[in-house]
């Protein structure tokens, strides 16, 4: 258990504890209007417009609620801390635009409108700090400036800028007219991404691949990427750089040799290829998927539909189980990933479990789970609405047994929703992804298989 919260040091720290001592004591002038009453929601939608209402609510989040200067997603609807409300993700925002092309393709925005905004976001983006052509964790959304995210965490961070890259190049592919507006969009996507300085990250070792690097600190976070977890599509990203790629070998000699990386064990009768025990936080299933196509997509290392297909049946079935006997668990109320809890935040999963559901897990596992994950929304929005529906769709999280529900909502958490129930829906955002030409040039150089890559490319 050292190991497996030490791999989620990066995404948990200083993410949300005390999340809502702070914000009972410093509410953001941008958070959800009183007027906003949840009893007023729609009844008796069909699962085809629930879904839509959903997708479209959540998006108000990146749409009305990103930041006014940059157009970056804010990293939480409250106060992060003593930040402020400048405080900008650049993973989340790596998810927001691509639940903007989300909203361009279902017409909730104009499509010149919505290019328009990823303009000025990837212009504000080209000006921002960076090292090394890669994007710290956190940026000042006024002023691009980094916000550190710990003490030594104060420079490039691989893995957030990959689900950066991932979103950008889906966009670059979305908008392919031949307008000044979308020639320029692409234009700056290509030039941000082709300075992307992914091999700098090896250190000059073959065989390793870091999450970090500081003009100040160095290496110091010493923090390898060894699988399994969600940073895979960092390797993918890596691969695929024109400029700057990794190879092969570091895949091989760094992600795959982990003592959490091979699995093959059994929990509650489902077969689990990869991973830390019981699957880890549902988020493993997600983020690196948004837009990488896991249909059909195997490796020398597993066939990642059924990996996750497999984590998030054992994820449901912990969930109906229950063997902590939380209150509220069951077929229609399940999902263990990261969030905002009651005492702070904390990476759920099933090994640790303390009564905490969070939506996203459920929701953004709709491809992989469309029965039990109906459920789930039905349960959410019909029964629970009241009190976890909001104007920028569910709030983040809600422990029944501790009688706590979420006010807040994290761009991390909220992204998923949108482009997952859509990949579910149209497969849009993995159709997008796997057509980039450089993007499949990655996923060969590494060994992948996939119906979107044309030929067997395992060797």
């Amino acid at each position: 258990m050292k190991l497996y919260f030490q791999l989620l040091l990066c995404l948990t720290l200083f993410a949300g504890s005390h999340a809502d001592s702070v914000a009972q004591k410093k509410k953001s002038a941008a958070a959800k209007p009183a007027a906003f009453n949840p009893a007023d929601r729609p009844k008796n939608l069909s699962d085809t417009a629930l879904l839509e209402l959903v997708q479209k609510q959540t998006f108000r989040y990146f749409w009305d609620f990103g930041h006014p200067v940059s157009g970056l997603a804010r990293e939480r609807s409250n106060i992060a801390f003593d930040y402020g409300d400048e405080v900008c993700t650049i993973g989340g925002t790596g998810f927001g635009v691509m639940a903007m092309v989300v909203a361009a393709e279902r017409q909730w925005q104009p499509r010149d409108s919505v290019a328009a905004r990823l303009l000025k976001m990837v212009k504000f983006l080209s000006k921002a700090d960076h090292y090394h052509g890669i994007f710290p964790h956190w940026l000042n959304g006024a002023t691009g400036k980094i916000i550190p995210f710990g003490r030594k965490d104060d420079g490039g961070d691989l893995v957030e800028s990959s689900f950066l890259f991932q979103g950008l190049l889906a966009v670059r592919q979305y908008f392919d007219r031949d307008t000044d507006l979308e020639r320029e969009l692409r234009s700056r996507i290509t030039w941000i991404w082709n300075e992307a300085e992914w091999d700098w990250y090896t250190r000059g070792n073959p065989n390793q691949l870091y999450w970090h690097w500081s003009p100040n600190n160095g290496w110091a976070m010493n923090f390898e990427l060894r699988g399994y977890n969600e940073t895979l599509i960092t390797y993918i990203m890596g691969a695929a750089s024109p400029r700057y790629p990794i190879t092969r070998q570091v895949y091989d000699k760094c992600w795959a040799q982990s003592d959490h990386f091979r699995n093959g064990k059994e929990y509650y009768g489902v077969k689990l290829p990869l991973g830390f025990e019981y699957g880890g936080p549902l988020f493993f299933a997600h983020y690196s998927f948004l837009g990488l196509d896991p249909r059909h997509l195997k490796d020398q290392y597993a066939d990642y539909w059924e990996q996750n297909v497999n984590h998030s049946l054992i994820n449901y079935k912990h969930c109906v189980a229950n063997p902590g006997k939380f209150k509220g668990y069951g077929e229609n109320n399940w999902g263990l990933t990261a969030s905002d809890t009651y005492n702070g935040y904390n990476a759920h999963s099933p090994t640790n479990d303390f009564g905490t559901i969070t939506p996203t897990a459920a929701l953004s596992s709709f491809p992989y789970t469309p029965e039990q994950s109906m459920k789930a929304l039905r349960h959410f929005y019909d029964d629970m609405g009241d009190k976890i529906w909001s104007e920028y769709g569910f709030t983040d999280a809600f422990n029944e047994s501790q009688n706590w529900y979420a006010k807040s909502h994290l761009a991390i958490d909220q992204g998923p929703i949108i482009v997952m129930i859509e990949n579910y829906r149209t497969g849009l955002l993995w159709k997008l992804f796997m057509k980039d030409p450089e993007v499949r040039e990655g996923l060969k150089k590494l060994g992948f298989e996939s119906p979107a890559l044309g030929v067997s490319s395992r060797n």
